[in-house]
């Protein structure tokens, strides 16, 4: 199993890219703005009636922030430091939602004095939190949705809570004096199938209905996250094909008469953009008789490949050595036994792959950088550039 190049770039842009990594040792990150352009204007094509709420844990870089800024991006902020971030390049409180459900009280508060009047929350906790520290605000309460088993990289348990207690909240939001705003839910990170968002949509329209019908609460926006996918080995639709049919099922369930749509993409953005150029440190088996090679490279799970873990993103790999192929275990080269990326799923080298040699890890742009420990094994943080 190889790839070919020229599904994930075109030649000028590796070769923008390949001489940008002949400067620097391995690993490291070169990320391609123009790339990161195009997925942007290709998603508003596709959402014309939607804001486009950047998730910047996907790539916190200033470059990203800027470009996307420039375009009219809004941002989806987890943290007061990712806050601090954006705000430092002119990013407007209006432009920002804090869509943490988890959060500290005094975090809020410095959300709130910074003037950011859009806030998550999923609890009757966090919104009593939220109802102190940031009053009058407007809150959209997070559901969770069955995406689990579709969704390459699943983000359900943690987040979200019953469609009944969603209600629960809402109405509390105003008697707490908050707005009660919306509703949000998020499919599953790199979700693949679509039909994930009809049914979460199908959700959305009931609570709607019944708060309105019940408690005369009339909410006006729908956040819909992220979950938008990247280019990697699992064969996806194209961007084009999700807006057509997420539309779809929006106006099956609203009409004409659209409440207002957010957006929170993170990977579909950034992924496709990325190379990490990585070196084979090592060549091995583990007896006379085995019959596939272990092969160890400078970068891992701890230096920008979490999101291998329990291999659910299966990202694409290229060296431009040739020959036969052997199929292979990819290791990182730190000292822990759970730094291997691909195990169980296999991968085909050339059998002339040797020490020295570069991989190319290809869609990986994004929650790489982001990931990348500090110092685990002395190891510095993943180094990244951008052309």
């Amino acid at each position: 199993m190889t790839v070919k190049l020229d599904d994930y770039f075109d030649r000028e842009t590796f070769n923008r890219m390949q001489a940008v990594a002949e400067q620097h040792e391995t690993p490291f990150l070169v990320v391609d703005l123009k790339t990161i352009e195009r997925a942007y204007d290709e998603l508003v094509e596709g959402f014309p009636f939607a804001r486009v709420y950047y998730a910047v844990k996907a790539n916190p870089a200033n470059e990203v922030l800027g470009l996307l800024k420039d375009k009219g991006a809004n941002f989806d902020i987890a943290s007061i430091y990712e806050l601090e971030k954006v705000m430092a390049l002119g990013v407007k409180p209006e432009q920002i939602s804090f869509g943490n459900t988890i959060k500290k009280s005094r975090h809020i508060r410095t959300f709130y004095e910074k003037g950011v009047r859009l806030y998550a929350t999923d609890s009757e906790a966090d919104l009593r939190n939220i109802a102190k520290a940031a009053p009058g605000s407007k809150v959209y309460v997070r559901i969770l949705t069955e995406g689990s088993t579709t969704a390459d990289w699943p983000l359900s348990r943690k987040f979200g809570c019953q469609t009944d207690m969603a209600m629960d909240l809402l109405v509390l939001a105003r008697e707490l004096g908050l707005e009660p705003h919306g509703v949000s839910f998020h499919v599953g990170s790199q979700q693949r199938d679509i039909g994930a968002w009809d049914a979460a949509i199908a959700k959305v329209k009931v609570i709607f209905e019944r708060l309105k019908e019940e408690d005369g609460i009339s909410l006006k926006m729908i956040n819909m996250g992220g979950g938008f996918p990247a280019n990697y080995l699992t064969k996806t639709n194209t961007m084009q094909t999700y807006a057509e049919e997420i539309t779809r099922f929006l106006q099956e369930d609203f009409g004409d008469d659209l409440p207002e749509i957010i957006l929170e993409p993170g990977r579909s953005l950034i992924a496709n953009a990325g190379i990490l150029f990585s070196e084979v440190v090592l060549v091995s088996r583990k007896s006379h008789t085995a019959l596939e090679r272990w092969v160890f490279t400078d970068v891992g799970k701890f230096s920008g490949l979490v999101e291998t873990m329990d291999e659910s993103i299966k990202f694409p790999i290229w060296t431009d050595k040739k020959g036969e192929l052997e199929e292979v275990v990819l290791a990182g080269p730190t000292c822990d036994s759970a730094d291997i990326m691909y195990e169980s799923y296999k991968y085909g080298l050339p059998l002339n792959l040797a020490i020295g040699d570069r991989l190319c890890w290809l869609s990986t742009g994004a929650y790489t950088t982001s990931y990348s420990s500090i110092e685990f094994n002395g190891f510095p943080p993943l180094e990244a550039f951008y052309v």
